[in-house]
């Protein structure tokens, strides 16, 4: 069946454009015409018409040319895009998949097939039907003066009745100045017409548009009361403002009587700590003054520490997104949305992964199979994996979770499946069958988990399938080109013929990207530019499945469409800083702005998948709410998988999502951790938040000019940042929008695009700023090859030299805590930020369970907070627009890895005490054991309150500390050793971590637990262990030897020291690995070397009064 052309209600003005047809490789610039239509809606002096709203076929087509296409290109490079048939070596039936075709092309003698539509018809040039495919028709185009081969008549494009529509100054109309005004509901603005501007009148003033027209029907009618969302509005538009107005979000309180003691008691622990530390300070140790003055020291930073991590935890909050309410706003029809279509903005979603060896493709490809599962409206949703290290494995490995997800994706929505990530929902440890009514659902689950296991298979299998190809490739390639060098008859030995070692496609093409065997332009860090789409956007409108053999499965009832999902691997060449993850990512915002422009971003790690299919819409509650233009981002917590069941190594960090991020969130928001963030577009451009009217400074208040997201204009050299007042000043954005956003013009015109589309919805008076109702159920832009290769344009190695991004633009650069930094610019320039914690995990992932990994870790962690500490990122120097108490939290982020340094020294202090016989104060007085059981007691009261209030447990909040201690012992000292050396003398220190393994045992998901590997980092916890071992030995044999035995001085340093040891157990434990499996011989050894020394140590320093004799009166035989 073909796609027939269609006839509409709504009128339509035609716009006809010239656009370059870059698709063509033998050709340059040959110049097509496209038309487009702006919908007008109907309104009482705009009545609809019979005319017709199909784009032409011969434009369809050159669309799913764009979607079926690989572009590649770069520097000093053509833009080329390479048609093709298939990037997978099995079928493709989906008819978003890249690569379905369609019915046999009708030409005598042409093998090629039709191209297909989104929805799987057939494109057809001419009323006929006459069944053509793209080559044969543009064949006909250009040699048969444009001649259908079927009737013999010429092809003719749609007439359209229209009116025309005035083109504004500029004489070339792009397609983001098109969709801007097509929202808005295409009337011209006051200050290009004389016009009276219809929307903004409806929508900022309190006049009564549409009263008495079919839409809003006057209470006086008979049949106002059958009239769609009449009873919702009662026929009186007063009742539009009068109305009780629904919140999508509440902030839920936390009970004052957890919260009045919490803050109670961290202002009494502050005083008992100044006045201990006054008394510590008055009353030195005469007899051991270095060990008084080491200790004093360290204790001063504890205290410093503890209230820099302390009170940014005033004020935590918990919030609640109501679901129903957004489905009512924005997917319930209403008066300004009949036909209930959904009105959510679009969302870009990112994936990043680099290497396929230490990130497996099939986890990846788990990951994006539960994007494309999001319970979200399908053409509202985009996914872009980046793929930063160019692998065809990778390529492959995302085609083939394309080509699964035409069966996955639908029974996730046939059966409600959740989570919608195959491998973890076939290893769950529950009952599947619980809760699934339908009749079909354990017909339908064996049957995807079959498929899903030969899918694994064929993932699994790709590298092996990739070498077999590419080597029998490239065994043909050198027989070609032996028989070639015969028959030219050269001379030259066979040997020194140099063939190289290509990668090759599954349709007989070099891979552009990576090489398996690295050649020049074809290497990790030499290569061009590529984007593929995977799955073509979908149809505006829903497609069921067809009813088939009684094998497959029955999506009759089930919308089968998925989202648009694109490869994009950026260009690498030599000699240029490509930023790693931060400049993928940045790639990614410019690429996903051309070509799909979500008004909102949302980045996972590939390892991290979305666990709660509606995580999207709890997010957009809070960036639709009331006052959620002024939101950067919405940040979620994050969960793991796969850790053993005592968290050793504390990898959940449930102590910081759950404790310091619900804190933060009562003040400015949390930090920005590095994936399950939702993101505002128009923030990442650096914009300021809208309506900042004035400065808060630090003397008081000065005047600032109104800011909104629509303008660029200047600001001061320190905290510049994109201003938004004049849009107008055509000269002013020509001046400054190249040295910012770069040369593109179709990045530069989408911003205006994004802004509107994620304004909240101006449904009451209340929203002083929004965007008008039903202003984004309009459909998508059709893809086109221009537009593609206008995205490989803007991820071109070249494209950000001598622009803002990495700078003031984007993920920002010069720090391997990138999230961080990015988090602190935007919350610097006025923005405020959500934490959303969702009833059912919104996201998963992995983390290190092993030791030596999770160490290093911590320390790139530790690293990225030294390097904001010694660069203009450090809180102090933040504007005043950053509240006083995120401030600190900031500064925190950027100091704690110096507390290594004194938390070292006080770790070998009780060590030092029992070696020496001598304690950090002159004798245990009264005053310091009262100090010291205040400041116990009221720790233990604060972690009490903390649990209660953010719902932890005690035991997390205990492997919290030890951890602390095991980092701050090891990688936080590492990582300002080299924060140091790097800025001092510019010296950089990498620590390599070593290659992964998994443990011995197969079956044992926690084998890698026990997997011991070396690293530098572990030497100085081992040596504080080790020395505070030997101290109590020796204190323990010199106080039984002593005819003077002082036992309380000998409790009071093993005390200290056994609570060194106990922050240490965790480390002490994986270092002796499986239990039963460390052999005793290490335990016999470490007990003779401890009382070896011991007894040494005695015996050259003998207790005073005692006999140099070792063991008094006792002698050998």
């Amino acid at each position: 069946m073909a796609s027939k052309f269609k006839h509409g209600s709504s009128m339509v003005r035609n716009i006809t454009q010239l656009s370059n047809d870059l698709d063509q490789e033998g050709e340059n610039g040959s110049v097509g015409l496209a038309t487009y239509t702006v919908h007008i809606p109907p309104t009482p002096d705009n009545q609809p018409m019979e005319i017709s709203l199909e784009r032409s076929s011969s434009r369809r087509a050159e669309d799913q040319y764009a979607s079926s296409s690989l572009f590649t290109g770069g520097f000093n490079q053509l833009t080329r895009a390479h048609l093709k048939d298939k990037v997978i070596e099995s079928e493709s039936s989906h008819p978003q998949m890249t690569g379905a075709k369609g019915s046999s092309c009708a030409v005598p003698g042409c093998d090629g097939k039709v191209m297909t539509d989104e929805r799987g018809l057939d494109v057809v040039p001419c009323e006929c039907d006459y069944k053509i495919c793209r080559d044969c028709y543009r064949d006909a185009l250009r040699v048969g003066e444009g001649i259908c081969p079927g009737c013999k008549e010429p092809y003719n494009e749609p007439e359209v009745k229209s009116q025309a529509l005035p083109l504004p100054p500029s004489a070339r109309i792009n397609k983001m100045e098109r969709r801007l005004s097509l929202m808005k509901s295409g009337t011209l603005t006051r200050s290009q017409t004389n016009e009276f501007d219809h929307a903004q009148w409806l929508f900022e003033s309190k006049g009564s548009y549409g009263y008495g027209n079919a839409m809003w029907p006057k209470e006086s009618e008979p049949d106002a009361s059958s009239v769609s969302g009449s009873e919702w509005m009662g026929g009186d538009p007063n009742v539009f403002n009068e109305k009780q107005w629904k919140p999508l979000t509440r902030k839920l309180s936390i009970s004052a009587a957890i919260l009045s003691p919490y803050r109670l008691i961290i202002f009494v622990r502050l005083v008992i700590l100044v006045f201990f530390l006054k008394w510590r300070v008055q009353n030195p140790n005469d007899d051991a003054i270095w060990l008084w003055g080491m200790s004093v020291v360290c204790e001063i930073w504890f205290a410093f520490s503890w209230v820099l991590d302390q009170f940014p935890k005033l004020f935590p909050v918990n919030r609640f997104a109501d679901l129903d309410v957004l489905k009512e706003k924005f997917e319930t029809p209403n008066p300004t949305n009949p036909t209930g279509k959904s009105d959510l903005p679009g969302v870009d979603m990112f994936v990043s992964t680099a290497d396929p060896e230490k990130e497996p493709p099939l986890v990846t490809a788990n990951t994006i199979l539960s994007i494309l599962a999001a319970d979200y409206p399908v053409e509202k949703l985009s996914c872009y994996v980046s793929d930063d290290g160019g692998s065809l494995l990778t390529f492959e490995a995302m085609a083939e979770a394309a080509s699964f997800a035409n069966l996955w994706v639908p029974f996730c929505r046939k059966h409600e499946i959740e989570p919608r990530n195959p491998e973890s929902y076939f290893n769950l440890k529950r009952d599947p069958y619980k809760n699934k009514v339908r009749s079909d659902f354990v017909r339908d689950r064996r049957r995807v988990k079959r498929e899903y296991d030969e899918f694994k298979v064929r993932i699994n299998g790709l590298p092996d399938s990739i070498r077999r190809r590419s080597d029998a490739y490239n065994a043909s390639q050198e027989i070609k080109a032996m028989r070639k060098h015969r028959e030219n008859g050269n001379e030259e030995p066979m040997e020194n013929l140099k063939i190289p070692k290509a990668t090759w496609m599954a349709d007989g093409t070099h891979w552009p990207g990576t090489w398996t065997n690295a050649a020049p332009e074809n290497s990790r860090g030499d290569h061009a530019s590529i984007i593929q789409v995977m799955l073509k956007p979908p149809s505006d409108e829903p497609l069921t499945g067809t009813a088939s053999d009684s094998n497959a499965l029955d999506f009759t009832e089930v919308d089968i469409r998925l989202p648009m999902l694109v490869y994009v691997s950026r260009e690498k060449r030599p000699g240029y800083d490509h930023n790693k993850k931060a400049g993928a990512m940045n790639a990614l915002v410019r690429a996903s702005a051309i070509m799909s422009n979500g008004p909102f971003i949302l980045n996972l790690d590939c390892d991290h998948y979305i666990y709660n299919s509606q995580a999207l819409r709890e997010g957009m509650c809070f960036m639709m709410d009331r006052g959620g233009d002024r939101l950067c981002y919405v940040q979620f917590p994050q969960r793991f998988e796969g850790i053993d069941p005592n968290d050793r190594y504390a990898n959940h960090n449930t102590v910081f999502f759950d404790v310091n991020m619900r804190a933060l969130d009562g003040i400015q928001g949390p930090v920005y951790v590095g994936t399950g963030c939702l993101f505002r577009r128009t923030a990442l451009y650096g914009f300021d938040p809208p309506r900042n009217k004035e400065e808060t400074g630090w003397f008081g208040r000065k005047n600032k000019k109104s800011s909104t997201v629509a303008s660029i204009s200047e600001a001061g050299a320190e905290e510049q940042s994109l201003r938004n007042n004049d849009i107008e000043d055509e000269e002013m954005m020509t001046a400054f929008v190249p040295k910012k956003f770069g040369n593109s013009s179709l990045l530069v015109d989408s911003i205006r695009v994004a802004e509107f589309q994620g304004l909240p919805l101006a449904d009451h008076s209340s929203i002083k700023y929004g965007r008008p109702p039903g202003a984004l159920t309009l459909p998508r832009d059709p893809l086109d090859a221009a537009t593609v290769a206008e995205a490989i344009n803007v991820i071109s190695c070249w494209y950000e030299d001598k622009t803002e991004w990495g700078l003031r633009i984007g993920w920002i650069y010069g720090s391997v805590t990138e999230d961080v930094v990015t988090g602190y610019r935007m919350h610097n320039r006025g923005w405020r930020s959500i934490y959303c914690v969702t009833k059912r995990d919104a996201f998963r992932g992995t983390a290190p369970i092993n030791l030596t990994d999770r160490l290093h870790q911590v320390l790139r962690w530790a690293t990225g907070s030294v390097e904001i500490f010694f660069s203009r990122n450090n809180a102090l120097l933040a504007s005043s627009r950053l509240k006083f108490l995120q401030r600190i939290a900031y500064l925190n982020v950027g100091i704690y890895p110096f507390t290594s340094i004194f938390l070292i020294v006080y770790c070998f202090l009780p060590a030092l005490s029992l070696f020496t016989d001598q304690f950090i104060v002159q004798s245990l007085q009264v005053n310091f054991l009262v100090y010291l059981l205040g400041i116990t007691l009221t720790l233990v009261i604060l972690a009490v309150l903390e649990i209660k209030w953010s719902g932890i447990a005690l035991e997390e909040w205990w492997r919290n500390e030890q951890f602390w201690l095991i980092g701050g012992t090891s990688a936080h000292l590492a990582a300002v050793l080299q924060g140091l050396l790097k800025v001092m003398a510019g010296i950089e220190i990498s620590f390599t971590l070593t290659s992964k393994s998994s443990g011995d045992d197969e079956n044992d998901e926690y084998a890698d637990l026990y997997v011991l590997k070396w690293t530098s980092l572990m030497i100085p916890p081992i040596t504080i262990m080790m020395v505070n071992l030997i101290a109590i030995a020796v204190a323990v044999s010199r106080t039984i030897y002593s005819e003077d035995r002082q036992w309380s001085s000998l409790l009071g340093g093993v005390f200290f020291s056994f609570w060194v040891l106990a922050h240490l157990y965790p480390f002490a434990k994986g270092l002796m690995g499986r239990r039963g499996r460390t052999p005793t011989i290490v335990f016999v050894w470490s007990g003779l070397i401890s009382i070896t020394i011991s007894l040494l140590w005695v015996a050259i320093d003998p207790p005073s009064g005692s006999s140099s004799q070792i063991g008094g009166s006792f002698q050998f035989p």
